[in-house]
């Protein structure tokens, strides 16, 4: 194995006729301007030249790293902004306590392609990893490519061998949700998502089961601006109904917000409920009744679930954590 004292960024560069600053980005996970043959090219190369920076050499010459990875996708809906995300960011916070509370140091990467984590894996010598919202196919083709456990924060598959699966339990928090607003009296509820999948068509079924009768679904763009623009197309259909529930927090405050810049109040006009959980959520006014998710919980499951996998203990492999509505003033009783 060559160390960084034999093989540099630009050695990797020269090799293959690309600057260092495109070899530098492609460690770091900056691709958007770089075509996919190229970044494909110089993960090889930095793969077969053993290239690990010289800030970890003294870590990765042990047997055990000592290093979890957290591998967050960098999904188009967040525009860039990923780790501004209000539950991105939460999340991250608190698996960094969790994972240097365990002993470990925690190295943070966003990719767009699940594929990054291989290559993440195989230059840090990860000892595991934390995978936050990519999609089951994503993560079984994971589980064929790397050696190392990993344990799903955020996203939706059957947990298999090498690989567990934390989850809420979506569809209660829909029920939740559904059974508060049918005893608030609201019959002609809408409930809004980007998609009707995985853990959002859980949280719909649960809201149809707590009101007792099928809710209706719309389902938006996952982009800002086209959702205003969906909210606008629709705005008299909005005004049909008593209440919204939105699939997250960020959807519920954006959909307030474009309310009362239509002259309709929240919840004179309509009552709304978001999801998660969030800080935003506590702070808005109205303050958001929402279905509130732990994250110390989550992240200390994982993390506890990960160190089991890790010293290959028989462990359960999918943990559920509950949710619970928390109620706020953006719900009014009619009736």
């Amino acid at each position: 194995m060559w160390s960084e004292g034999k093989v540099r960024i630009r050695d990797i560069a020269d090799e293959l006729g690309v600057s260092t600053a495109t070899v530098s980005n492609v460690l770091h996970g900056k691709t958007e301007k770089i075509s996919e043959r190229t970044v494909k090219a110089v993960e090889k190369k930095l793969e077969e030249r053993g290239y690990i920076p010289n800030m970890a050499a003294a870590l990765l010459a042990r047997n055990n790293s000592r290093i979890i990875g957290v591998v967050v996708n960098d999904h188009p809906k967040y525009e860039g902004h990923v780790f501004e995300d209000p539950f991105i960011s939460a999340a991250v916070n608190h698996l960094s306590d969790r994972i240097e509370e365990a002993g470990y140091y925690m190295m943070l990467k966003k990719a767009r392609r699940v594929s990054d984590a291989v290559v993440f894996a195989s230059i840090w010598n990860l000892d595991g990893m934390v995978l936050i919202g990519f999609c089951e196919d994503d993560y079984q083709d994971l589980r064929d490519r790397i050696r190392v456990p990993f344990v799903i924060y955020d996203g939706f598959a059957d947990a298999q061998e090498r690989f567990g699966n934390v989850v809420i339990d979506d569809f209660d928090g829909g029920r939740q949700a559904g059974a508060y607003l049918r005893d608030m009296g609201h019959e002609r509820v809408l409930f809004i998502s980007d998609n009707d999948i995985c853990m959002d068509h859980l949280r719909y079924l649960g809201l149809c089961d707590g009101l007792g009768h099928k809710a209706e679904l719309m389902i938006v763009s996952m982009k800002a601006s086209e959702r205003e623009s969906c909210y606008r197309e629709r705005l008299e259909a909005l005004k049909g109904y008593t209440a919204v529930f939105a699939a997250s927090d960020q959807y519920a405050l954006e959909l307030i917000r474009f309310l009362g810049q239509n002259g309709l109040s929240v919840p004179g006009d309509i009552s709304v409920i978001g999801f998660d959980g969030s800080r935003e959520a506590k702070s808005a006014a109205p303050r958001l009744t929402t279905v509130s998710q732990d994250n110390f919980l989550r992240a200390e499951a994982a993390v506890s679930l990960l160190l089991k996998m890790i010293s290959g203990t028989d462990t359960e492999k999918t943990v559920t954590i509950p949710v619970k509505l928390t109620l706020g003033e953006s719900v009014r009783r009619i009736g």
